[in-house]
């Protein structure tokens, strides 16, 4: 099968590399770059597990071809890490709030968090449970999630955003 060339900057490296036309995001970055943090779901956009960020938006990788990423910026949960590979605010505060259980929705619910704090730094609640509707949970009960977001927010504030 034909491979077509692409370019894109992943967590804040440059990548170059080749895919089939009709090889998903999600597959390219878990199957070729071994980011297996984006999960796989429902493969129809509904789930929100596969949640990245692309131009520091949050979209769902499982509805996009890997070669229209060409020329953009992605970001992935592996890419949350503070440079020396300790937790980010936003990931401390959802392990502290016991905010995953089995986990599989995580990433994608800190993707979409993420960019929920980097548009609103002080979301009220309502926000908070708007932003996060379109990532399902089956654990949880989104609670334990709201608290974290809240929880990173009030710490985001006070460190003036350092550590992320």
């Amino acid at each position: 099968m034909k491979k077509l060339d692409l370019k894109f900057t992943i967590n804040g490296r440059n990548h170059a590399g080749e895919a089939p036309p009709r090889m998903t995001l999600v597959d390219y970055l878990r199957d070729v770059l071994n980011l297996t943090g984006t999960h796989v779901g429902c493969e129809h956009g509904v789930c929100g597990a596969c949640t990245i960020r692309l131009d520091g938006e949050p979209v769902r990788a499982c509805l996009m071809f890997a070669v229209q990423a060409d020329g953009h910026e992605i970001s992935t949960v592996e890419g949350l890490v503070n440079e020396d590979g300790s937790l980010s605010i936003l990931q401390d505060s959802f392990w502290e709030t016991h905010a995953m259980q089995c986990g599989y929705c995580t990433p994608g619910m800190l993707m979409t968090a993420d960019a929920l704090l980097d548009e609103n730094p002080t979301p009220d609640t309502e926000e908070i449970r708007d932003a996060i509707s379109g990532n399902l949970c089956r654990c949880t009960g989104y609670q334990q999630i709201v608290e974290a977001i809240e929880l990173a927010a009030r710490r985001k504030n006070e460190t003036g955003g350092e550590g992320s």
